[in-house]
């Protein structure tokens, strides 16, 4: 029975029920008395006559307590000028449906109903009283306020995704014009080697810029879908925060900021994934040199305390408002002034410290007095076990850092394979370049490349395919065959091992990333280390000698 139907409505009884046997009152009585609903009749001036089962249910009254008292026993005191004009209405011989109100129960609670009053009338058609249907809407309003919710947090998100899309806009758009300014003084005639390399300067820092934006962007999303991995392993809270500093030491620097360190005498280890922890404490350092005017005074402290590590970020900054708290560290919260500050970002920084620390078995909570007032972000860590062993890298010095490779580059993107030619041309390698697959696998096969560059997404045969290839063909066992891919999630890795790449980069990838791979590839399988052997003999045909 809906809401909708709970109305007085006449009721039919069959001949049989004029039968000694069945009583219409008797009847009318079971039908009441059986129903879910409240069922409640009272007299013109609103004293209560009658009582059902259902009506004990929802307030909470016996019919003892009740019959005879004022229907306000049930109405809230705010709401008896509302009761007042109902029993005006039924004293006009109006009826009342689905009038949705509030009602007081025994015990204090206040529930919403829904309400249908019908006049009562005598054998003479005269108004003597009244009978209300009442149901309980309590789990409708709450489905209705849920939905309510819903629709609201979705309109904060589509805005905040338009905001955010607005700004990542903005923040790509904002190094293209120092890179296209670099690029047109370098095509210059008459530039310096001064103004050269400045223009250098400038492309390297942007281009730096728009990968951390990138590395950033990508780094949420693994963590948001629970796809990143850490790397674990014993390290020291202190080259951790030392490795933090030095990547936010550039804002710090620009900003005349004042660092000030509170760090523990003793020694706190932990098992954390180094790279990812330090990314959490760079965030955070950067996060309060953005939000601190030129000048400000930052201080990084940390404490142990029981078996954990607290780790405080505190500066005198621009402060959190107590609006903007609950959803700062929501992915793309910003806060308002965001917008004018020249740092930019993307307001993801803080949903990524938050993420990795989570992944690290900590947590993450911020303080501020309010605006103006500066801000604090305290981390909370487990330390390591106390028991620590130090592994000892054994780095292979069979191999001259100076000898040069061949190096086969493969990508569908004309610049990148040139450019990454350029570069390992510059480092002392022979390289050959191919913009697809079938080519890749004519010059892997006459060049005989010691590594492959290799995109892994091609035009006409994918990245894979061509490693499946070399890896068939008895001259491809020893190439070292690197994948170079926008794809870096952990299945994309698993995909390119199999496929038969040793190494997985995920771009953009930095010259020197690239260059220290080359110089340490792993010689530990006999045909690999003989093969790459070759090269740095200088034996093969086609190989450089060394520059």
């Amino acid at each position: 029975m809906s809401a909708r139907d709970a109305k007085l409505t006449p009721v039919l009884v069959s001949a049989d029920a004029e039968e000694p046997d069945y009583p219409i009152q008797a009847l009318l009585a079971a039908i009441v008395e059986s129903s879910d609903d409240a069922i409640v009749s009272k007299t013109l001036d609103g004293r209560i006559r009658s009582w059902n089962a259902g009506a004990m249910r929802l307030f909470g009254y016996t019919p003892e307590e009740v019959i005879g008292k004022p229907i306000t026993i049930i109405v809230p005191a705010e709401l008896h000028e509302e009761e007042h004009r109902i029993l005006e209405k039924l004293q006009r011989g109006e009826r009342l449906d689905h009038f949705e109100t509030t009602r007081v129960t025994r015990d204090g609670r206040r529930i919403p109903i829904s309400l249908s009053v019908s006049p009562v009338r005598d054998s003479h058609g005269t108004v003597i009283g009244a009978s209300t249907v009442a149901r309980d809407i309590s789990e409708r309003k709450r489905a209705e306020q849920a939905l309510r919710e819903s629709e609201q947090a979705l309109r904060e998100a589509d805005r905040r995704k338009d905001e955010f899309l607005a700004l990542l806009a903005h923040e790509l758009r904002n190094p293209l014009a120092p890179i296209r300014y670099a690029l047109a003084t370098s095509r210059k005639a008459g530039r310096t080697l001064e103004q050269r390399k400045r223009a250098e300067e400038v492309i390297e820092r942007q281009v730096a810029h728009m990968s951390r934006l990138l590395d950033d962007l990508l780094d949420v999303s693994r963590v948001t879908h629970g796809t990143l991995e850490l790397k674990k392993s014993r390290t020291e809270l202190t080259l951790v925060l030392g490795a933090a500093i030095e990547a936010a030491r550039p804002i710090l620097d620009s900003r005349h900021h004042t660092l000030s360190l509170d760090l523990p005498k003793q020694t706190v280890r932990l098992e954390a994934d180094p790279v990812r922890l330090a990314q959490v404490f760079s965030n955070l350092l950067i996060n309060a040199a953005k939000y601190t005017d030129a000048g400000g005074s930052i201080e990084l402290r940390a404490t142990c305390e029981g078996s954990g590590v607290v780790v405080a970020v505190r500066d005198n900054g621009m402060g959190i408002s107590a609006e903007m708290m609950p959803r700062l560290f929501t992915l793309f919260s910003q806060a308002h002034t965001a917008l004018v500050r020249s740092e930019g970002g993307l307001g993801v920084g803080l949903a990524l410290a938050r993420g990795l620390v989570a992944l690290h078995g900590g947590r993450v909570e911020a303080r501020s007095d309010g605006p103006g007032r500066g801000s604090e972000f305290i981390v909370r860590l487990p330390v390591a076990a106390p028991a620590w062993e130090v592994s000892q890298v054994e780095v292979s010095a069979d191999r001259p850092a100076d000898v040069g490779l061949r190096i086969l580059v493969v990508d569908d993107s004309r610049d990148a394979a040139d450019t990454c030619a350029t570069v390992l041309e510059l480092s002392g390698h022979e390289v050959q370049t191919a913009y697809d697959g079938r080519r890749a696998l004519e010059l892997a096969g006459t060049f005989r490349p010691h590594a492959l560059v290799l995109d892994i997404g091609l035009p006409d045969v994918n990245g894979y395919e061509v490693a499946r290839s070399i890896r068939a063909a008895p001259w491809g066992r020893g190439m070292v065959l690197i994948a170079v891919t926008g794809w870096g999630q952990g299945e994309d890795r698993r995909r390119a091992l199999e496929a038969g790449f040793d190494h997985h980069l995920t771009k953009p990838i930095a010259a020197e990333t690239l260059e220290s791979l080359l110089q340490s590839l792993d010689t530990s399988e006999p045909d690999r280390k003989e093969y790459l052997a070759s090269g740095r003999a200088g034996t093969r045909a086609g190989v450089p000698e060394p520059r």
